[in-house]
C-alpha cells in the first residue's frame, strides 16, 4: 500500500463516496425509465442493485465521514470500525433485494412475458458499464493508497455490477430472439451472484469488528523488523488488529537482562519507529521483558 498522509487518505475516501454516490444514482434514474420501457424482470434485477448501490454509498459517505473523525475522549481507538458496520450495513440490503429479486424472477419465470423497448434497455445497459469501469478505475486507485475496508466494499459490489449489466443484455438480446424464459433465469443467477458477494462483504466486516489478526504474512513481516535490530533478543505475544486505516500493533520485546530502563527504552523507540516506517498509520505499543526472564506464554501468543 503506498504511503501517503492521513489528510490525502481522507480526502480520496471522501470523493470515492461522493463519486459512486453519483454513478448510482444516475444509473437509478436512467434503468427505472428502461425497465418501464421493457418491463424486463433482469432489467429490474439491475435496477433494483443500483438502488441498493445508492443506499449503501450513502451509507458509505456517512460511515467514512464518522470513520475519519479523530480519537476522542470517549473513543480512545478513533472511530474506525464505522466502516465495519456500513460493510455489514451493504450485506444486509444486498441479502435482502436478492430474496426479493428472486421471488419476481420466479413469478416471471411462470409468466413469460415479452420485452419492450429492447435498443433503450440494451444501450442503458451499455451507459451502466461503462460508468460501472470508470467507477471501479478510481475506486481501485483509492483502495491502493488508503486500503478502506469500505470503500473496498462498495469496490466489490460493483464489481459484480459489472457481471451482472452484461448478463442482462445477454437475456435482453435472447428474449428479444424469443427466448423470454431466459429473462428471469439470469435474474436469479444475478441474485445469486449478489448473495455471495453479500456474503465476502460481512465476512470482511465481521473480522474488523472482531480484532481479526493481520495476515500470517504481515505478522511475520513485523517480527522480521523487529529481530533486525541489533539489540533485539526476541520477541512474544504479537498482538494485531485493524480499525479503519490504523493498524493496532502491540508486542513483548526481549532485550538483554543488563539494559536500564532508559536502554530499553531507547532500543524499543528504535523498534517503534522502524515498524512504522513500514507501517505509516499504524500505532504501535512495545512492552520491553528481560530475554532471561522465564515465564509460560500462551501458544498462540508467538
Amino acid at each position: 500500500m503506498s504511503s501517503v498522509t492521513q489528510q490525502e487518505k481522507a480526502r480520496l475516501m471522501k470523493l470515492a463516496t461522493y463519486v459512486s454516490t453519483t454513478v448510482a444514482l444516475t444509473l437509478i434514474v436512467t434503468k427505472a425509465v428502461a425497465w418501464f420501457m421493457s418491463d424486463s424482470v433482469s432489467l429490474l434485477a439491475t435496477l433494483i442493485d443500483s438502488c441498493l448501490d445508492a443506499a449503501a454509498s450513502i451509507i458509505n459517505l456517512l460511515a467514512v465521514r464518522h470513520a475519519l473523525a479523530p480519537a476522542d475522549k470517549e473513543h480512545r481507538f478513533g472511530h474506525g470500525k464505522a466502516e465495519a458496520l456500513a460493510g455489514l450495513g451493504q450485506a444486509t440490503f444486498i441479502t435482502g433485494s436478492s430474496l426479493f429479486l428472486v421471488l419476481e424472477a420466479i413469478s416471471h419465470l411462470w409468466h413469460p412475458q415479452p420485452i419492450a423497448a429492447m435498443p433503450v434497455a440494451i444501450a442503458v445497459m451499455v451507459l451502466s458499464i461503462v460508468a460501472t469501469m470508470g467507477l471501479l478505475i478510481f475506486q481501485k486507485h483509492v483502495i491502493s493508497k488508503t486500503d478502506s475496508t469500505a470503500i473496498k466494499a462498495d469496490h466489490l459490489h460493483y464489481k459484480t455490477d459489472l457481471l451482472v449489466n452484461a448478463g442482462v443484455i445477454v437475456a435482453l438480446l435472447l428474449a428479444f430472439y424469443g427466448w423470454e424464459g431466459f429473462d428471469p433465469v439470469f435474474a436469479i443467477a444475478i441474485a445469486a451472484y449478489i448473495l455471495y458477494s453479500a456474503w465476502e462483504i460481512a465476512q470482511e466486516s465481521l473480522d474488523l469488528l472482531m480484532d481479526r489478526e493481520l495476515p500470517v504474512e504481515e505478522r511475520d513481516q513485523i517480527k522480521a523488523i523487529v529481530r533486525a535490530h541489533p539489540e533485539a533478543r526476541g520477541l512474544h505475544d504479537l498482538r494485531t488488529r485493524r480499525s479503519g486505516t490504523t493498524t493496532f500493533i502491540q508486542l513483548h520485546l526481549e532485550l538483554d537482562d543488563h539494559l536500564n530502563l532508559r536502554q530499553a527504552h531507547a532500543i524499543a523507540d528504535e523498534v517503534e519507529a522502524s515498524i512504522m516506517a513500514e507501517y505509516p498509520d499504524c500505532e504501535v505499543i512495545i512492552h520491553e521483558d528481560p530475554a532471561g526472564l522465564i515465564e509460560e506464554h500462551p501458544e498462540f501468543a508467538a
